[in-house]
């Protein structure tokens, strides 16, 4: 089991302090939970909110030195953190402690000096005042979020959603991480790189939502599937098919139709015992050779390696 430290920073989201629990909380592999969670501040007790709710934290911050995954989440503070949570987190950093934040949380990291010269991201609405205060961060205000390996920065809201199914993925699988996702009514593990959905530039007579044109193509994610086949499924043009993807999901129907597969793979290699060319087949990525380039490309292990990693007891 991993454990995990969340650091509510008043005045906290309450929304943002919810979601490492709501969703790790959820994942389990054979029955056993993966993660335990705790929630700590500063100081324990009534900690401040953005809004009207009451929060009550149970611990201080001697959670951190068991935990191995920090996760700092959303915070109304800019200029006033604690001094003791910052010397904290650095160390936490030091120890190797895998460091995490969810939208304004990024602003704490960032003051204690752990995303100095770095990727990382945070809600687009402060984005400016982020670049502005911290300019030897690379930030990027147009995306989910970013791994930028033992560091992890979210977007704003449910853009932690899919952080956190992130974490579950790369800890124990894309099977475990889709599993967990079913169980908070939440979408599949989306790629880092998809629009924040900072605006919806489509003029209203584009039509609406490509959602069930991305339902049919799921159900056939073995078969080869082109632009044409999708624009005449969702009975519009290519160019406004295109479009309407890039505003939908920040990626094209190409690039959505190959992350969706190697997704397929993925679970496919922790859940059963199929051989290579069968995987490869039954997610539309057709050959052996391109199973073993796109999934080595995604988790940076050969199929052979994820499955002996991640394997769920086919």
């Amino acid at each position: 089991m991993r454990q995990v430290a969340v650091i509510a920073v008043p005045p906290v989201s309450t929304f943002d302090l919810s979601i490492p629990e709501m969703v790790l909380g959820e994942a389990s592999v054979g029955g056993v939970p993966g993660y335990h969670v705790r929630t700590c501040a500063a100081r324990p007790g009534n900690v401040a909110t953005s809004g009207s709710l009451r929060v009550t934290v149970p611990y201080g911050l001697e959670v951190l030195d068991e935990a191995d995954t920090v996760i700092v989440t959303g915070t109304g503070a800019r200029d006033e953190i604690a001094p003791d949570v910052l010397d904290r987190l650095r160390r936490c950093a030091a120890e190797g402690k895998r460091m995490v934040s969810i939208c304004t949380g990024a602003f704490v990291l960032a003051q204690a000096g752990l995303l100095e010269g770095r990727r990382a991201t945070t809600y687009w609405a402060k984005s400016e005042e982020f670049s502005r205060r911290f300019p030897t961060v690379e930030l990027r205000s147009d995306v989910l979020y970013v791994d930028d390996g033992d560091v992890l920065t979210s977007a704003g809201l449910s853009a932690g959603i899919d952080l956190c199914l992130h974490l579950v993925r790369c800890d124990y699988g894309a099977a475990v991480a889709n599993a967990v996702a079913r169980l908070v009514v939440a979408a599949p593990v989306r790629p880092g790189g998809q629009a924040q959905f900072i605006e919806r530039p489509l003029p209203p007579e584009a039509g609406t939502s490509l959602a069930p044109t991305r339902a049919w193509a799921l159900e056939r994610i073995h078969t080869p599937l082109t632009r044409a086949e999708l624009a005449a499924h969702a009975c519009t043009s290519i160019r406004t098919l295109t479009r309407k993807f890039h505003v939908e999901t920040g990626l094209s129907p190409l690039q959505w139709l190959l992350h969706q597969r190697v997704l397929r793979a993925q679970e496919l290699l922790e859940t059963t015992d199929l051989p290579m060319d069968r995987i490869a087949h039954l997610s539309g990525l057709s050959t052996t050779d391109s199973l073993r380039l796109h999934v080595s490309r995604r988790t940076g292990l050969a199929p052979s390696a994820y499955r002996a990693a991640f394997t769920q007891n086919p």
